[in-house]
């Protein structure tokens, strides 16, 4: 018996397979963890992983948008630097931190809009237009400073020193901000016309068209709202580290996709759920806390475990497809 037998007869429908296994897998980690690392099987554990993960939670919801339609968005980490970068700037200038706040997530947007605009209306591959996105994103950062630039904005500071307590836990208000945009994705997923048209666009694109759904302004649309979430995950991140620097977040558009992927997402678009990717971004997460919780391995083991997980659910990911065909 194949395993795509045993997927294909299991009695869970296969579309929820991959964010089950998910929750599986960060269930076991957190109990096997628990057992070897005394501390690490607490509520405030699993609190830090999303305190230390909502900047990327934010913007892996963005990224849920476009893989969903079938595309991919390199430009991310870049934006997220660049955002940070803009508001440190003009914090230092003087400027309101609400118009920089504003202003900063106007500019992520525009940049998805216009990528996602080149990407239709010239029918280029969304590889091709989203990595011109991140050199451009990315250089911009470095036409405004190449070192980094501290905030000592109050508002901000007092943002990133804000702590939201219940019991002997507590939370940042970055972790309620990044709660808040999943809440309102997954409605905007599953409750409204612009969720149908991702999930009929990234099915079939050429059936999508032919039922006349607006397949330009829903691939348009997804790559906005990441722009707007990695912007917004720029704000996040400069609260988190007081700083904006050209060279932050490198990689992070990775890190978003295999949160997405090993969420249960499928690369090929039209299956997936935002629980799922939560689930990823916990899982990478509490990968990083073990690690540290060890104290013996390089933190490189972060990427290789990253690595072995990808493989593992981009085959599962195939096993599932192949059986529905």
């Amino acid at each position: 018996m194949t395993i795509a037998t045993v997927l294909g007869s299991s009695p869970v429908p296969r579309k929820y397979v991959p964010v089950l296994v998910t929750a599986a897998l960060f269930a076991a980690m957190f109990v096997v963890g628990g057992i070897r690392y005394e501390g690490l099987a607490t509520g405030q554990v699993i609190l830090n992983v999303f305190i230390d993960n909502a900047f990327l939670l934010v913007v892996a919801v963005g990224m849920t948008f476009v893989i969903l339609t079938g595309g991919i968005d390199l430009s991310v980490g870049s934006v997220v630097a660049l955002s940070t970068m803009v508001a440190a700037t003009l914090l230092k200038q003087g400027w309101s931190p609400w118009a920089v706040m504003v202003l900063v997530v106007l500019i992520g947007s525009v940049l998805g809009l216009g990528m996602g605009a080149i990407i239709h209306y010239f029918e280029i591959q969304p590889f091709i237009v989203t990595l011109a996105g991140m050199f451009l994103a990315r250089g911009l950062c470095y036409t405004i400073g190449t070192a980094s630039i501290p905030i000592d904005d109050p508002t901000f500071t007092a943002f990133a020193q804000t702590q939201i307590n219940f019991g002997d836990m507590w939370i940042s208000p970055s972790v309620v901000i990044a709660v808040v945009v999943v809440a309102v994705a997954a409605y905007a997923l599953h409750y409204t016309r612009l969720g149908r048209n991702v999930y009929a666009t990234g099915g079939n694109e050429q059936s999508a068209l032919l039922m006349g759904l607006p397949v330009a302004r829903t691939k348009i649309a997804v790559y906005t709202i990441s722009g707007f979430c990695s912007a917004l995950g720029g704000l996040l991140l400069s609260f988190y580290m007081l700083s904006g620097y050209g060279l932050h977040a490198v990689g992070m558009e990775l890190d978003a996709i295999a949160a997405v992927v090993i969420g249960g997402t499928l690369l090929t678009g039209g299956t997936g759920y935002l629980l799922g990717t939560v689930l990823g971004v916990l899982v990478l997460g509490l990968i990083q806390t073990i690690i540290s919780f060890d104290g013996t391995l390089s933190s490189w083991w972060t990427r290789i475990v990253i690595g072995l997980l990808l493989f593992v659910f981009i085959l599962m990911q195939r096993l599932i497809t192949a059986r529905r065909r």
